[in-house]
């Protein structure tokens, strides 16, 4: 496979310190033609426009993670604010909603919602983390209306049917492979071709035969042949359809 573009990937995380510099050689040599790096805090984001500085075919999304809410500074909001005027930092993210670990939810809201309405102000798209919070999650992107994806999609084909009413698009990545996947199928197949994304989330969510390994860019082939076999259709022309999706939201040339 060629021309990949891994609109979700976190190679700032820990799990590359040992071989970071190869391992993204790797892929790049693989067939992976972009990478979206999403930081998750100001730590993360900072290091993200690194490589994003490091590697022409990197770009950045800076923004606060709901896993990072309770940790945050006083002053990381404002300093992560200043971090978008970078010229490769091309979304708002990864920012969202997780109520599947135990975080003040109240917290959650806010920090989500602020970074809502940034993202308007500053006219980018937004990359949203939903976990077990679809009803909070669709009713501020009601209310708000971005542009954006939902990442590592877990809804329902009905979640899926009001995200792209909104006009957002739809990420999805290994979770397609894995036993017994039959709502990531069944989104799969019904996400219209010009609003589908394709993503790893590595070092997370590696798909089949890889689960339980470190995730890269290059895993997207496994997931893309799972997608283009329920919609009926060629890899290859899947991949470059998804590649021009995610240029398209992102403003990437």
């Amino acid at each position: 496979m060629k021309n990949i573009f891994d609109t979700h990937a976190h190679y700032d995380d820990e799990a590359f310190d040992a071989d970071r510099e190869s391992a993204i050689e790797a892929v790049r040599e693989s067939g992976v033609d972009l990478i979206l790096n999403c930081g998750c805090d100001l730590k993360s984001s900072l290091r993200t426009i690194e490589l994003a500085e490091e590697h022409d075919f990197i770009f950045a999304a800076v923004g606060i993670h709901p896993e990072s809410v309770e940790e945050l500074e006083d002053d990381e909001p404002s300093r992560i604010k200043e971090l978008y005027s970078h010229r490769k930092v091309v979304a708002v993210g990864e920012i969202g909603l997780d109520y599947h670990w135990d975080m003040p939810r109240d917290l959650q809201l806010e920090v989500f919602e602020k970074q809502l309405v940034l993202s308007k102000e500053l006219d980018l798209p937004v990359i949203v983390h939903d976990r077990e919070a679809h009803e909070d999650t669709l009713r501020l992107l009601r209310k708000h209306r971005p542009r954006g994806v939902l990442h590592c999609f877990s809804g329902s084909v009905e979640t899926a049917r009001e995200v792209l009413e909104l006009g957002m698009y739809i990420g999805l990545g290994g979770a397609v492979t894995f036993k017994n996947a039959k709502k990531p199928l069944d989104v799969a197949a019904f996400v219209p071709a010009d609003r589908l994304l394709l993503e790893t989330d590595c070092p997370y969510m590696a798909p089949v035969p890889f689960r339980g390994k470190r995730c890269d860019s290059s895993m997207i082939a496994y997931s893309a042949q799972v997608i283009a076999s329920v919609r009926g259709v060629d890899t290859q022309l899947l991949i470059d359809r998804c590649g021009e999706n995610g240029k398209k939201l992102f403003g990437i040339k």
